[in-house]
């Protein structure tokens, strides 16, 4: 994102308050715990709260220190802790450098007063050191300053997980090349590095005269803040640091038979804003039924960790969908007939299913309402059928358990613990 905007004509301590305190930043709803078919689906709305200040910022403050920038370099100096400070207050893990540049004439063109620290004294210091030099004509040297700052002369340490931010301010354009480096090569060094420039254009609008200013933040997805009085610069620093594109995604992390997909896969944000995704969590077809698969999204913010509360835990339970086996077997005759003979009415009950390790069956007389059970697979019994009698089971002798009277046949009926019901009929044989 690329924007021109006045600063207002505020005082700097009141705008530097804008954002001492951290920003709400949470991914909501951070947990789903859902039930779901195999095969089946859900689709949920997905809001990620981003921060006003990007996470782990590795910030380079750019400072034109020639003569006419004497005001606003006074400015920043009595302002620089309090700067630190509110950064701080919402990102803790925030850390500064300190380069400057001048003109072609000067000894030093090019200054890192200090690499990057967590040191609020230390970065003050460097600040409160930088001294003036002359501008001599009115171009002057940052083309080569962003160069140096960037990947091409990897003068700044960047942490490997950071935000890269280059907070450059100054009232006069760049000359083409700089010190052997152009547009396109400072451009390139930064894009490089992952930096995004903010680029704050003291007084007239000098910094920006020639399109650099533009085309740099244009290229790092960086902001331009133009017209800044030199009494503005500290306030317009922690503006520009706080209305930065942010890019939002997600990556999920799941149990085989889940996936999680993200619609948009990634989107960018003004800093502080929410990105809105929609979800849609899967079971695979095959997805182990009468289990828990669990998930875990980790949004980032700029391809960078975000930190607590960024991390969506997925809990989803696979229905059991798939009825148990039931069947109605010959069974043992005391008697020493042959099992399942045609008139030896005995028979063994048997069950298994894909979760339950045992499911009772129910014996169902189909004559009448009569039901009795449950009974435990493997079970044995006596079958006989008594139009008009009263249904009865009692126990039996030897390997039969069972001597079970019924009016008319029985049906064996099976439910698992997810209520899925499978029978099968026991016909009593026809008497000889």
């Amino acid at each position: 994102m690329n924007t021109r905007t006045r600063v207002a004509a505020v005082a700097a301590a009141a705008t530097l308050s804008m954002i001492a305190t951290a920003a709400s930043a949470t991914v909501n709803p951070i947990s789903v715990d859902e039930a779901l078919d195999p095969g089946g689906s859900i689709t949920i709305t997905k809001t990620v709260s981003t921060p006003e200040l990007p996470p782990q910022p590795d910030i380079v403050l750019l400072v034109d220190r020639t003569g006419s920038m004497t005001s606003a370099i006074a400015g920043v100096k009595a302002n620089m802790a309090s700067i630190i400070s509110t950064v701080s207050a919402s990102q803790p893990e925030a850390q500064w450098a300190v380069a400057s540049y001048c003109d072609v004439g000067e000894p030093d063109p090019f200054l890192l007063h200090s690499d990057l620290t967590d040191d609020t004294a230390a970065t003050v210091a460097a600040v409160n050191g930088i001294t003036l030099c002359s501008g001599g004509d009115e171009a002057e040297e940052q083309l080569n300053a962003l160069w140096e700052i960037g990947d091409g002369g990897d003068a700044v340490a960047f942490r490997p997980d950071s935000s890269r931010i280059v907070v450059w301010f100054g009232d006069a354009p760049g000359r083409d090349p700089s010190l052997g480096h152009t547009l396109a090569d400072a451009t390139a060094s930064l894009t490089d590095a992952e930096a995004r420039v903010v680029a704050i254009s003291v007084g007239v609008d000098n910094l920006d005269s020639t399109g650099q200013a533009t085309a740099i933040t244009t290229a790092t997805s960086g902001t331009l803040l133009s017209g800044v009085g030199a009494d503005e610069v500290s306030a317009a620093i922690v503006e520009g640091l706080s209305n930065l594109p942010v890019q939002v995604a997600g990556a999920p992390d799941c149990d085989d038979g889940l996936t999680v997909t993200l619609d948009p896969a990634s989107q960018t944000v003004t800093s502080g804003e929410d990105a809105v995704f929609e979800e849609t969590i899967t079971a695979a077809a095959d997805a182990p039924q009468g289990t828990t698969l669990t998930c875990e999204t980790e949004f980032t913010l700029n391809g960078a960790d975000a930190g607590a509360g960024f991390t969506q835990s997925i809990s989803i339970w696979i229905n059991d969908v798939t009825p148990p086996t039931v069947s109605c077997e010959p069974g043992p005759n005391p008697s020493g007939n042959m099992p399942g003979s045609t008139n030896s009415g005995f028979y063994q009950m048997f069950s298994t299913d894909n979760v339950d390790a045992a499911v009772d069956i129910y014996i169902h007389d189909l004559g009448s309402s009569a039901i009795f059970g449950p009974y435990a697979t493997g079970t044995t019994f006596k079958l006989t059928q008594a139009p008009g009698a009263t249904p009865s089971v009692v126990p039996f002798h030897r390997a039969v358990d069972w001597k079970v009277k019924l009016n008319g046949d029985a049906l064996l009926v099976a439910t698992d613990a997810a209520g899925n019901t499978a029978s099968a009929e026991c016909e009593v044989p026809p008497q000889d």
